[in-house]
């Protein structure tokens, strides 16, 4: 079974920056995107970033743009999302996720398509 096991959150001020990880385990990742979403509380889930681990382009949402970078160590099955300029607007659960198929499309991916972390809290104080 595919295991993402993810750390990095916790409390930061608005303007500063942190950098989750998650760390992938029970399969050969290659070809496979993988990338963060996040929910805040009575929101729907939101799609953050992804990356493919086979051409290594990479996807934002509008939101996020020239603050986040994703990024990955292949030789840790790790990815990592670096957060700077932080806003309270960013506070929620992120989950990392990764696409049961190969070559599959992150960004509109449906729950039951992909494997997924059990979440880190990310909250931004003003």
């Amino acid at each position: 079974q595919v295991q993402l096991v993810e750390s990095g959150g916790g409390l930061v001020q608005a303007g500063g920056s942190l950098r989750l990880s998650c760390a992938a385990s029970g399969r050969t990742f290659s070809n496979y995107a993988m990338g963060w979403f996040r929910q805040a509380p009575g929101k729907e889930r939101e799609f953050v970033a992804a990356i493919s681990w086979s051409g290594g382009s990479t996807s934002y949402t509008d939101s996020v743009k020239g603050r986040f970078t994703i990024s990955r160590d292949n030789a840790k099955n790790t990815v990592y999302l670096q957060m700077n300029s932080l806003k309270p607007e960013d506070t929620a659960v992120y989950y990392c996720a990764t696409h049961k198929e190969a070559y599959g499309t992150l960004r509109s991916i449906q729950q039951k398509q992909g494997y997924w972390s059990q979440g880190t809290q990310v909250t931004v104080s003003s």
